[in-house]
């Protein structure tokens, strides 16, 4: 029973694709607010744009 519990505390198989999960995610979230933000941008002087086009009218 010892060795048992002994060779799963030692076992680090599935290390790597937990390290390589939280990378992803972590780059998913940074990816996420950075789109948000130029969006953000975006939608604001597109809606300036618009808005000076139907004064010059």
């Amino acid at each position: 029973m010892l060795a048992v519990l002994k060779s799963f505390f030692c076992d680090e198989t599935g290390a790597t694709a937990i390290e390589y999960g939280l990378i992803a995610s972590l780059i998913a979230i940074g990816i996420i607010t950075g789109a948000s933000a130029i969006g953000k941008n975006v939608s604001s002087t597109l809606s300036n744009v618009a808005g000076n086009m139907t004064a010059t009218k």
